[in-house]
């Protein structure tokens, strides 16, 4: 498959490729410059938010504006840039990291675990109100649901291995975590996914310098090789959402990767599923 560049290095820690069908432009993160950006492929144009703490995820919220996952907490940015919180849990020693949003428009999110508290996964309703599925965890990333919207799957990083829980989309509910998939063949681990349309799991192999895909049933499909180590997560985009977005770090100064921090994107990579947007 054909791997093409939109946008050039220009990122420490991008994060979160979210296609945003209103205006038909890709959002992604600078986690380490807490920056949302909205780049347009029509033109190649990358406008930027900059904030004052790190942002690891940015989904588009029904209304206009955005909805952000930040390292104190989950924050609603307005149209005008305003930003107001709506949950925290900064007290608690944990930091928010990657966050999906469901068929029916609910924000879950993942926290990092600190020195002495364990990270979670957990449902952030209009409220700000925190319902946690999953404990214990340390690292989390990878929220994405099955096209019926009966499953759920999550990544644990450290865990190097992609689950999947049953979920209920009429409730919110989220349970029974299994493992999904295990890739032990690869020096990489499983960080940021995304589900097709026919139900297939695309994955991003953060130090595997890969994107794959798994079946329903957790067969290795597909493997799509980048250039640079670090691939960090994976979206469906463009026009008619066919178009596989593909978000990448730096590695250490003396690693000679030119494109390390650039959006990738592969054309015609599959069919991806209509993005929702956060209802609050």
């Amino acid at each position: 498959m054909n791997v093409e560049v939109p946008l050039r290095a220009v990122a420490a820690f991008a994060e979160c490729p979210t296609w945003d069908p209103v205006d038909r432009t890709l959002l992604w993160v600078d986690m380490n410059r807490s920056e949302a950006h909205r780049l347009c492929p029509r033109d190649g144009t990358d406008t930027v938010l900059r904030f004052e703490q790190p942002v690891a995820a940015a989904k588009p919220r029904v209304g206009g504006g955005l909805v952000l996952s930040m390292r104190d907490g989950v924050a609603v940015c307005d149209p005008d840039g305003s930003l107001r919180p709506l949950a925290d849990w900064s007290a608690e020693g944990v930091r928010g990291n990657d966050a999906g949003v469901d068929g029916l428009g609910r924000l879950w999110v993942g926290t990092m675990a600190g020195p002495s508290a364990p990270g979670w996964l957990g449902r952030v309703d209009t409220r700000g109100v925190t319902h946690r599925a999953v404990s214990d965890t340390r690292l989390s990333n990878g929220i994405a649901w099955s096209p019926d919207g009966r499953r759920m799957y999550f990544v644990d990083t450290p865990t190097r291995r992609i689950d999947v829980l049953d979920y209920d989309l009429s409730t919110g509910e989220a349970s029974g975590r299994r493992p999904f998939v295990e890739p032990t063949d690869t020096a990489g681990v499983p960080d940021g996914l995304c589900v097709d349309a026919d139900g297939g799991v695309w994955v991003a192999l953060f130090r595997g310098g890969a994107v794959r895909r798994y079946t329903p049933r957790g067969t290795l499909d597909r493997e799509i090789p980048f250039p640079v180590a670090l691939t960090t997560s994976c979206g469906f985009g463009g026009e008619d959402l066919t178009d596989l977005y593909v978000t990448t770090a730096r590695r250490a100064p003396e690693h000679d990767e030119p494109l390390a921090g650039s959006v990738f994107v592969v054309p015609g990579a599959g069919q991806g599923l209509t993005p929702t947007a956060f209802a609050g």
